[in-house]
């Protein structure tokens, strides 16, 4: 038997009276006018796949690496991750008590704005939040590690309206709420997951609960909703333990659903390219490809534990997907097959992965090497690494530099813990178009 067994659901009738949204066609997101080209107002970017659509950045880096810009040394122990809308750095942290939403000045590091809005998180791989706020519409919208979601004004942090993960059902998962909430037209989405439903849409302005989807009901994981812009329905794509489902927007109706063997915990985000779904995970489970060019139908495609990514991220580029795999490296693999087009485990240990321009920005984890290499199925072809320094005294033992490397505006934003940091990556000799 297959490792994914296909359960389709038809359950249309409570559907009615529920109003659809109102979308910009072709895009991932559902607002207009928020930023400018080079922003990254959400988790992995504008359209959730961490690539930068940015130009002109620096071929090779010096032997020390990028200009370092500035450094924040107060934005508090966690891994969340930035927003960069406006030329202003959102992100979350943690003090000695309480979490809180940062907003910086990207610009020169200097602090705007901090709110608290939920307790500190403890755990033994780091204290503190872990998700990414998401900026649309005027709003910051962020989800803390002992599951409050809250809604702030951009400009002053003041709070709008705030909402519960458990009193919505939900419990909080071993490691903290990580997810990454997707604002979408007029509506917030997130997964508390469990017995009222495990994904939830929230009004952006006034916070009251539109739906949950009630014939989903899984516990939450780490992983974060993705939209699919397919040509059939438009919908939502999230990963659980053990299911990977595409739910409607208009009423969190299930409209397929696979079965995924997950492990210990799901992290990395699905990535949805040409009617099909790619997930994820570590643990020994493994990665698949998912057709749903029909819907009602859902078919696999292929599976391969080849790559198993734990956490750090898997990106899409020119038909090669690129991650680091547990047991065997960094790695890329071809979105037809699912085969290893090659894999390199010595000059890199795990990390997270980012894409701008032709390169892939890797972090190591334990290290905190920084590493720039060619986007190229022809193998590893570095192009400059330097170490972050200083680095945080506040990392626990088990814990690691896993924030998502952002580049945005021509600088590129690294975290460990509490420091913040940002560089210098435009190059002088080249120009955006």
């Amino acid at each position: 038997m297959n490792l994914f067994h296909r359960v389709t659901f038809y359950s249309h009738c409570w559907r009615a009276g529920i109003v659809g949204l109102t979308l910009a066609a072709g895009t991932a997101m559902g607002w207009v006018g928020e930023g400018g080209p080079d922003d990254w107002p959400q988790w992995r970017g504008p359209n959730r796949d961490d690539i930068s659509a940015e130009t002109g950045l620096l071929d090779e880096w010096p032997e020390a690496g990028p200009q370092l810009l500035w450094r924040f040394d107060n934005g508090g122990v966690g891994y969340a991750g930035f927003a960069v809308v406006d030329d202003r750095l959102y992100t979350m942290g943690a003090n000695e008590s309480r979490e809180f939403v940062l907003c910086l000045d990207a610009s020169n590091g200097k602090e705007i704005w901090k709110r608290e809005i939920d307790d500190r998180y403890q755990n033994n791989w780091g204290d503190g939040p872990r998700g990414t706020p998401t900026v649309a519409n005027g709003h910051v919208v962020a989800l803390a590690a002992r599951g409050t979601l809250a809604c702030l004004d951009a400009k002053t942090g003041q709070v709008v309206w705030t909402q519960s993960m458990t009193d919505l059902g939900g419990s909080v998962p071993g490691w903290g709420y990580c997810e990454s909430p997707l604002v979408d037209g007029d509506q917030v989405v997130c997964t508390p997951g469990g017995p009222e439903g495990a994904l939830v849409a929230i009004d952006m302005e006034s916070g009251e609960v539109r739906w949950q989807s009630t014939l989903f009901t899984e516990p939450a994981q780490y992983s974060s909703i993705i939209v699919a812009d397919h040509p059939e329905k438009r919908h939502y794509v999230q990963l659980t333990e053990k299911a990977l489902v595409g739910v409607d927007p208009a009423d969190g109706t299930v409209l397929w659903r696979e079965v995924w063997n997950g492990r210990t915990a799901v992290i990395p985000t699905p990535i949805y390219h040409d009617q099909g779904v790619y997930v994820t995970s570590g643990y020994g489970s493994g990665s698949a490809l998912i057709n749903i060019s029909d819907i009602a139908d859902p078919e696999q495609v292929w599976f391969s534990r080849n790559m198993k990514n734990h956490h750090g991220g898997v990106i899409l580029v020119d038909g090669y997907f690129y991650g680091y795999s547990d047991q065997i490296g960094w790695v890329c693999q071809s979105h037809e097959t699912g085969d290893i087009v090659w894999s390199e485990k010595d000059k890199a240990g795990k990390g997270a992965i980012g894409y701008a321009d032709g390169h892939f920005y890797l972090v190591e984890e334990k290290s905190g090497d920084v590493i720039l290499i060619d986007a190229t199925p022809d193998g590893w072809n570095e192009r400059g690494r330097f170490t972050l320094s200083p680095q945080s005294d506040n990392r626990k033992r088990s814990g690691g530099v896993w924030v998502h490397p952002v580049i945005s505006g021509g600088r590129l934003f690294l975290r460990d813990q509490e420091l913040i940091y940002c560089f210098d990556v435009k190059s002088p000799k080249r120009e955006s178009p």
